[in-house]
């Protein structure tokens, strides 16, 4: 099979791919149309055709990280899990969880027609407000589908500890931030409420939850739409999936959704346009779908702004040491300091709580 000269035979060798292909009992002939995809930030993706069918290949970056071929290992176990479901996404069709076939694990899913609203906003969505709202409650829609999914019968039990996962959230996340110190030059974190909000999220955690499927990093940027209405195509980039507790889901797209007063620094045309739902009917919406009460909604949203914060401000961590773009990293700092802000306001403030619901 002859290599697309475009793509480095290092990243996919498509000799070796197609022989591996031809094993499965996939679909033969040459290989046409490949290219990559812009997407994920942690892997790679390359589209091609092959026998009359088009696929998309994912596999690890370029330099592997430690753990990045059992990311991928977990993905396949998700993604083949979710196929007994209704919830939209990339249909698995073949997986090689074994690192002899390219020197990495990589698997093939079906091509999803769709378009991310955070790259682009075509239309009719772009010219329709209502339906740009109804975009944000169907986004609602499949994450309650989601949480639904009873993970035992799915084959998801090993996934994940649910087994005390509250308890160990706000130790986990402090011990993330500190562990940035370790890299040279960041000065430390310098971010305001840091310790009270810890000290509040550990002092008014939920009496009881019920443990689901995570997607573990949910908003639009994850999400497919149809070219033709509002709804949800798929929902992709499945590598922090976990069991845990899916209304941390929930409160991750709350944390960052933007609101008149508050427009937070989300990218891309859906957030530039009008007509998205509030947050407080983005929550409505999935208490109408979903069976889980939303009576501690805002501990998971300020467990949310901590959670993210200190996600982001790994990367501006990293740039001090020369390891992400410094622009980036600064842009990233004030999303962190606008997470935080409003993680205190959330706590301080009971009419903004109360407005979520």
């Amino acid at each position: 099979m002859r290599q697309p000269p475009d793509i480095d035979p290092r990243l996919v060798d498509f000799a070796a791919l197609g022989a591996w292909m031809d094993r499965e009992g996939l679909p033969g002939g040459p290989l046409e149309n490949a290219e990559m995809l812009a997407g994920g930030t942690q892997n790679v993706l390359v589209r091609f055709s092959r026998g009359g069918r088009t696929y998309v290949l994912r596999r690890p970056p370029p330099h592997p990280r430690p753990r990045s071929n059992d990311v991928l290992r977990r993905e396949i176990a998700v993604l083949s899990a979710l196929s007994s479901t209704h919830l939209p996404h990339p249909r698995l069709i073949a997986a090689c969880s074994s690192e002899s076939v390219m020197g990495v694990v990589f698997y093939l899913t079906a091509m999803v027609d769709g378009f991310n609203p955070t790259s682009v906003l075509p239309l009719p969505h772009a010219a329709d407000a209502a339906m740009r709202h109804e975009m944000g409650l169907t986004a609602i829609d499949a994450l309650a589908l989601l949480g639904e999914v009873d993970y035992r019968e799915v084959g998801l039990e090993g996934l994940g500890r649910p087994d005390g996962f509250i308890d160990r959230q706000v130790g986990r996340w402090l011990r993330e931030l500190a562990s940035y110190d370790d890299l040279d030059g960041y000065p430390g974190p310098d971010l305001p409420g840091l310790h009270a909000i810890a000290d509040w999220l550990a002092s008014h955690k939920p009496a009881s939850w019920r443990p689901g499927i995570m997607h573990g990093d949910y908003h639009l940027g994850n999400l497919l739409y149809a070219w033709d209405g509002p709804e949800v195509a798929a929902v992709l980039d499945w590598e922090m999936c976990t069991i845990g507790d899916p209304l941390l889901d929930l409160g991750r797209v709350i944390a960052a959704w933007p609101t008149a007063d508050e427009p937070m620094a989300a990218a891309g045309p859906i957030y530039a346009a009008t007509g998205l739902p509030t947050a407080r009917e983005l929550a409505e919406r999935y208490a109408r779908r979903s069976a889980r009460p939303l009576d501690a909604l805002n501990w998971y949203v300020v467990l949310a702004c901590f959670k993210l914060g200190i996600v982001l401000e790994g990367t501006f961590a990293r740039a001090f040491a020369g390891q992400a773009d410094e622009r980036v990293g600064d842009r990233l700092h004030a999303t962190t300091l606008a997470l935080f802000e409003r993680a205190s306001t959330l706590i301080h403030e009971p009419g903004a709580a109360a407005a979520l619901l």
